[in-house]
């Protein structure tokens, strides 16, 4: 038997990912912060429980969340343009790959329909430090909403504790998915030789997370404002590193979620995950009652053991009022 090369992770990344590889380096150069808009409920329970949740795709503001995605990648892969020259590439690596990926994927898509968990965060740009984004408040704060403003080092952590995954959103409709889709098609084109001298089961693996990282990262492009990102993770998939879904009642719907503890795990190369390290400041909404707010958060950040919790709460600027 052939010896098999080792893989060679960013090389692979770059190959298969390339949109991705991209946005996480022009993110981490840049230095940005990540933040989650959401209402102070919830952002109390996160802060109280050192625990955020993480639901099934099916349940996002966004009804359309993975169908959207998913069209357009059959509408590529099915193309004489775009779908038949990325399947000979894939033939010319290993004799019959293609058919055994779309039929691998196949297999998964009622799991990746509907047995994928998310939380959705966005970037944060510096010049909202002091309050925030209008159109978040309005879509995710509610009647007092809360954006927790992360440090984005645990985001891109190599670590394999988790088998939850940061994914940039890409805001396209039919037609610039079928551009970046043709990028990623020709960066496996340009590494033939290389894939063909990787393990075959290895490289259905690569092109199965290829196509279902392009379903679940892809979103219409009227969301583009919110410069979102996706943290997904499937229990199914990953059963050893991931916890049993437990149900929850959220707003009156009773729902199953998947409960990821902020604690490090220093011993598994995780790190960052942890409030005081996690959390880089906290703004809260416009609303009628900002002091309880505030008085609220600063006590359970002393007790999260977060450092000068009252350096890190600032109020919105934004002169708006929501109706209790």
């Amino acid at each position: 038997m052939t010896a098999r090369t080792p893989p060679d992770g960013d090389r692979i990344a770059r190959i298969f990912f390339p949109n991705a590889v991209r946005r996480a380096r022009e993110f981490r150069e840049a230095g940005k912060r990540f933040v989650y808009y959401t209402s102070a409920e919830t952002a109390a329970s996160i802060l109280r429980n050192r625990q955020v949740w993480m639901r099934l795709a099916k349940g996002m503001n966004d009804y359309m969340e993975i169908e959207h995605g998913l069209g357009c990648l059959k509408g590529a892969w099915d193309s004489q343009a775009l779908g038949t020259p990325l399947k000979a590439t894939l033939d010319a690596c290993h004799a019959g790959l293609a058919k055994e990926v779309e039929e691998f994927f196949n297999a998964w898509l009622d799991v990746i329909r509907s047995g994928t968990y998310m939380t959705c965060i966005s970037e944060h740009l510096d010049g909202e430090d002091s309050h925030g984004r209008l159109s978040m408040w309005r879509a995710y704060g509610g009647s007092a909403g809360v954006a927790l403003v992360l440090n984005s080092a645990v985001m891109f952590n190599e670590s394999n504790a988790l088998a939850a995954y940061a994914l940039p959103v890409a805001y396209l409709d039919r037609e610039t998915f079928a551009a970046e889709f043709l990028m990623t098609a020709k960066a496996i084109e340009g590494e033939v030789e290389y894939v063909k001298s990787l393990d075959r089961d290895m490289v259905k693996r690569y092109v199965f997370d290829m196509l279902r990282a392009a379903v679940l990262s892809t979103k219409h492009p009227g969301f583009s404002e919110e410069l979102e990102w996706r943290i997904i993770a499937s229990p199914q998939m990953h059963p050893d590193r991931l916890p049993p879904p437990i149900v929850e009642i959220i707003r009156g719907t009773p729902q199953p979620v998947l409960k990821i503890d902020l604690v490090n795990q220093p011993e598994k190369g995780l790190t960052g995950l942890a409030l005081p390290e996690l959390l880089n400041k906290i703004i809260i909404g416009p609303c009628e009652f900002p002091l309880l707010v505030y008085r609220g958060l600063l006590l359970l950040l002393t007790a999260a053991g977060v450092p000068e919790p009252d350096k890190k709460i600032t109020v919105s600027e934004i002169p708006i009022r929501h109706a209790s």
